[in-house]
Formats: C-alpha cells, sequence, structure tokens
C-alpha cells in the first residue's frame, strides 16, 4: 500500500530544457497539492507547477501546462525549478502537513531538495493566506546546479503577461492579478533560465505584487515554520480512527484545501476538464462549490471533528438560503456565492493529453435538483444540537431552513436532472426524493432540540408520508429492486445511499436484494460504474471511486465485513503517492481519470476508514 507522506517517485530521464520533458510524461495525475484555502497548486513529479490558479480556485490558470501540449520555449503555464542532469529520486510531504518536499539528485553525488508551500497561519488575530506559493531550494550534498523556469499564463494559456525587472524581483501584469516573484537567487539567471550553481539555500516567493518587508531568508523561513506548525495544529485536533491514520489524515488535508476559506465555499475538485476518460468529452469545470459534494464534505469531516469547515460552510449556506427566499435553490455556485456558471471553452489550451475541450464554468448551474433542498438541511441539522460549535443555531435559523423544507415538500415528487446532472432527460429520481424525505426527517430533529413540538409533530408526519410513497413508487416488485427512478427499473449506485441516509434500515430485506442487483450491474472487479446504460455522452467505460466506496460501506452494513475491509485496502492502493484520488479510474488498466483531487473520493476514505477501524479501545 502506497505511503502518502514518503514516496520513491519514478525516475524520469533529466529534461534538457526547463518546462514540460514531454506531454506524454507529464499528463498524469501524479500530482502533490498544495495550499492554504485561498490559493492552490498542483506540483507534478518532475516538481514543476503545472497547474495554479489566480486569485482564487476559480479564477484564471496561471499555471496551466497540465492542459496544454507547449514545449520548450514554446512553454508558457508552469514553474520549474530542474537540477542540471539530476531527475526528482524521491516526494514526500512534511508529516501532517501539505508542505512538499522534492527531492532531487543525480549519478555525481549532487543532491538539493525543494519545498514547496502556500504561506497559511494565524497572524494579528486573522488567518494570514495570500495569493502566494513559496518554495525554498536546499543543498544537500556535492555541487548541484538549477534552472528556474517561471512562465506564468494569462487569460486560459491565451496570452504570457507583460514583464518588468527590479534588483531581486520580476513582476508579471497578469489580468486577473499582478504578480511578484521576488529572490535571493541571481535574478539575470532566472531571467534568462540560466542554469547556476546552489552553493546556499534559495528562496522564491510568488505573490502580491508588495515589496518583501524582512529578509527572504528569514520571511520565507518563518513563513514555513508558522505554516507547518497550523497544519500539524490543526491535525492534532482531528478525531481519527485507529486504523489508515495517514490515509484518513491525508485525505483531511485534501479536503480542507478544496474549501475557500474566505467565504467557507468547498469545491468539487481543484482543477477543470481532466475527462472522465480518454476522448470522452466528458471534461468539465469541477472548481465550483456544489451543494451535494459540500454535504458529503462536511459530514465526512464531521465525522472525524473538523468542525472550523462545516462552521465556515454554513454561512456560506445561510446566504444562500436567504437569497433563495424559499424558493429555487440553484445546486452549485462560484466560490464567491454567484450562481450563475455559463459554459465556455478555454481554446487556448489543447487538454489533458490534448483531449479538449478545455470547458470554463459549467452549464449544470441552472439544472434543477431537487437533492440540493435536503443536502442543505442536512448539512446544516449538527448546528443544533453541537454544543462545541461557536455559532449553535436557533429558532430564527430553524425558522428560515423551514423553507428549504417546504420547497422540498413541494418538489420531492417532481423530475430533475438528478445527482448525475443528466443534460437531455429528467427523470424522478428515487434519491432525489430520498434526500427531499431527508429534509424533513432532520428537520423534526432539530425541532425536537429545539422543543418546537408542533413544528416536529408537522415534519414528522410529512417525513412519514414521503418515505412511504418514495419506497411504493421506487419499489419493482418483478426485479426485487429499488429503482434509481420511480416506477422503472434503473439501477445506479446512488441507491446506495439510502442505507447511509437511514432512509431504510440495514435489515430491510428490500435493500438486501437491491444491493445485490446494484453490485451485479455495476461491479466490475473491484469498482463501481455509476450506472452502465448510456446518457448524453453514451456508455461509461471508467468506474466512479465514490461509489466503489458507498458499496464498501453498504457490504459492512449488512455484514459482509471482511470483503468490506479487503475493497478498501484495494482502494487504498489506488491512491496517487501524494495519498490522493481523482473522479474515476479504468477497471482495466487502474489508471486515474477525472478531475483531481476529487473531493466525493477523498470523503470516501476517511468514511470507510471510521466505518471499519478497530476501536481505539482495542489498542490501549
Amino acid at each position: 500500500m502506497n505511503d502518502p507522506n514518503h514516496r520513491n517517485a519514478p525516475a524520469p530521464e533529466p529534461a534538457e530544457a526547463p518546462g514540460p520533458a514531454a506531454p506524454e510524461d507529464l499528463a498524469n495525475l501524479e500530482l502533490w497539492p498544495i495550499g492554504n484555502c485561498q490559493a492552490s497548486a498542483l506540483v507534478d513529479r518532475h516538481g514543476t507547477f503545472s497547474w495554479a490558479c489566480i486569485p482564487r480556485v476559480d479564477g484564471d490558470p496561471v499555471f496551466c501546462s497540465l492542459l496544454d501540449h507547449g514545449k520548450g520555449d514554446d512553454a508558457r503555464g508552469f514553474w520549474s525549478i530542474a537540477m542540471e542532469g539530476g531527475r526528482v529520486v524521491e516526494q514526500s510531504y512534511i508529516r501532517n502537513t501539505p508542505i512538499l518536499k522534492t527531492r532531487y539528485a543525480d549519478d555525481e553525488g549532487n543532491a538539493l531538495e525543494v519545498l514547496d508551500f502556500s504561506p497559511r497561519y494565524r497572524d494579528k488575530g486573522r488567518i494570514y493566506r495570500p495569493v502566494a506559493f513559496a518554495r525554498v531550494v536546499r543543498p544537500i550534498s556535492g555541487s548541484p546546479r538549477i534552472r528556474v523556469a517561471l512562465r506564468p499564463a494569462a487569460d486560459y494559456g491565451a496570452s504570457d503577461p507583460e514583464r518588468s525587472f527590479g534588483s531581486s524581483h520580476i513582476t508579471y501584469r497578469i489580468p486577473a492579478m499582478t504578480m511578484r516573484l521576488t529572490t535571493d537567487a541571481p535574478i539575470g539567471l532566472i531571467q534568462q533560465e540560466s542554469a547556476f550553481r546552489v552553493e546556499r539555500q534559495l528562496h522564491f516567493f510568488f505573490g502580491p505584487d508588495e515589496s518583501f518587508s524582512t529578509s527572504l531568508e528569514s520571511g520565507v523561513g518563518d513563513m514555513l515554520s508558522r505554516t507547518a506548525n497550523e497544519w500539524r495544529h490543526w491535525v492534532r485536533g482531528l478525531a481519527i480512527p485507529f486504523e489508515w491514520q495517514d490515509a484518513v489524515i491525508r485525505a483531511a488535508i485534501g479536503l480542507k484545501l478544496c474549501q475557500h476559506e474566505d467565504t467557507g465555499a468547498i469545491v468539487a475538485a481543484l482543477t477543470t476538464s481532466i475527462p472522465e476518460h480518454a476522448d470522452s468529452g466528458r471534461n468539465w469545470d469541477y472548481r465550483y462549490c456544489w451543494v451535494r459534494d459540500a454535504y458529503y464534505t462536511v459530514q465526512a469531516l464531521n465525522r472525524i471533528g473538523a468542525l472550523d469547515v462545516l462552521e465556515s460552510y454554513l454561512g456560506f449556506l445561510r446566504n444562500i438560503v436567504d437569497q433563495a427566499k424559499g424558493g429555487h435553490i440553484h445546486p452549485m455556485f462560484d466560490v464567491r456565492g454567484n450562481p450563475e456558471l455559463p459554459e465556455g471553452e478555454a481554446e487556448h489550451l489543447a487538454g489533458y493529453r490534448g483531449m479538449g475541450p478545455v470547458r470554463i464554468g459549467n452549464a449544470a448551474w441552472y439544472q434543477i435538483q431537487h437533492d440540493a433542498y435536503g443536502q442543505i438541511v442536512l448539512s446544516n441539522a449538527q448546528a443544533f444540537a453541537d454544543r462545541r460549535l461557536l455559532r449553535i443555531s436557533g429558532v430564527e435559523d430553524f425558522q428560515r431552513l423551514e423553507k428549504v423544507g417546504e420547497r422540498a415538500l413541494s418538489v420531492w415528487d417532481k423530475p430533475d436532472a438528478g445527482l448525475w446532472e443528466l443534460r437531455n432527460s429528467t427523470h424522478v429520481h428515487t434519491y432525489s426524493a430520498a434526500m427531499c424525505w431527508a429534509a424533513c426527517d432532520r428537520l423534526a430533529h432539530a425541532a425536537q432540540v429545539l422543543a418546537l413540538d408542533e413544528r416536529e409533530k408537522y415534519w414528522r408526519e410529512n417525513a412519514a408520508r414521503l418515505q412511504a410513497e418514495i419506497m411504493e413508487r421506487s419499489w419493482n416488485e418483478e426485479e426485487g429492486l429499488i429503482s434509481s427512478t420511480f416506477g422503472g427499473n434503473m439501477r445506479d449506485a446512488s441507491i446506495i445511499q439510502l442505507l447511509d441516509l437511514r432512509f431504510i434500515s440495514k435489515d430491510d430485506p428490500k435493500i438486501h436484494s437491491t444491493l445485490k442487483a446494484v453490485e451485479h450491474s455495476l461491479r466490475r472487479g473491484d469498482h463501481m460504474l455509476r450506472y452502465d446504460t448510456a446518457d448524453d455522452f453514451g456508455m461509461p467505460h471508467t468506474a466512479f471511486n465514490v461509489a466503489t466506496f458507498w458499496l464498501i460501506e453498504a457490504l459492512s452494513l449488512t455484514g459482509q465485513n471482511e470483503e468490506a475491509r479487503r475493497l478498501f485496502e484495494v482502494m487504498l492502493d489506488r491512491r496517487t503517492g501524494a495519498g490522493m484520488m481523482s473522479e474515476d479510474i479504468d477497471p482495466k488498466s487502474l489508471e486515474l481519470w477525472g478531475n483531481y483531487p476529487q473531493t466525493y473520493s477523498l470523503v470516501g476514505i476517511i468514511n470507510c476508514a471510521v466505518m471499519l477501524s478497530k476501536s481505539w479501545n482495542e489498542y490501549r
């Protein structure tokens, strides 16, 4: 099984020129996320920044070589620090942090390491998290030489930003935000991308166009130390299971990096347009906050005590509920809470392995997806009862949330696009209806906590009515199946979630026969498809990673613990060296596809570990 904190990376051939060595070499998902909940970047196995957006995760990708084929002098959208004649021999995170260490060496005994991070720590009563990336180069042995190439792009790869130079900095006038590289390395040699010897520790700070107030050595060194301490203390507060601790910690950090802390929004992934499988056209922009995905994220983090993510996200949700005024709620938003995300294409980016298009925005924003009402209430439910929270929800919050419940009552049996966001067809989806039931059920729980007896009765009665009707209209007696659509016989992985939702008891024979039917239809070896019918883009070819985790949970809940544990270990081996997963996997080649890192998949790691782990009491 991979150890996500320490990995001996495959040894690529030394690059003769800065930047991407070859499209087929760089275009893979062995990527290491760094970030500070404002800015984030993906570092490839050569130690090159190949993806990062400014000034937010859903902004312009200043580093975009992950989705482009440029090479040599024509390449742009990357930041490389390459050791001349050397290669990457090891990549790992500093324990319990997203601070990446990349070690380079050659056959002559020369070696160095590079530390990559985004500053994040508490300062003057707030969290300091600039749109910035810092790199520290440390010589280890011999006389290593490096070549630095910083070539940001602008307008989704369409142009090179204008540059100007100072005695220790280079300014890049990017439309989204003017950025400055400040360094104590020879600025002229960096400007012309010449190789030079590393005889002392060097520092690079790529951030806002502002003067550095201290020496780089002390300033960046202080940032590094404080950032490491901030993350370690955050991890220290997690209530992790006894088994699979490293996997859970790494997944939790990955989820934390997907939160835009300024507003509390949680994005589905850090990337756009990584195809779900080769040449599929299933290239979507996931750099936005889906109400559904964010619910699953806070649910998983709540299980290990990361309440700060929940509290921030609830602030984001309260604004959304206020704006809706009891009416339609969009399924997704940008990180500042704007729902309109018109879908277009970045014509100047070739796409992952040349498999375009590269999409900006997502047309799902205007879809009807009724499950969102349940997920809003589910995300809020804990806030009425958890005494640890800084802000405990009260009667006024409940009354506002009731408007969401009333909306769920009015739409639960109406067609929608469903959680799979079908673009050219609608159905009455069992999963969406069950989520509307959950809105009623959890409002009843909240009313009970608040001693609102009449409201508790109202919501319990409605929940019971919906539950009975949903079961009647989704049950297919002939197939012995809870269909994924009313009155049908469709099988998809979402039905497995009825167990975790507590919509149906684990002892009900109907869920046992349904699980058997769904597994028979969708399981491909050790992996689960979302569904096995043609959609707008034809037949699916890759398995959906979180669906496999859903299967693992269901197996455990129905008494099949040995198979659940075996399958969980298999999925842990599917992670990248960074301990992350994308959205999809080819069940034959086992290659990861889809946007990365995917919150759904990281949620699955945490939920399954919590469910399957031995108790700490057994260790004591």
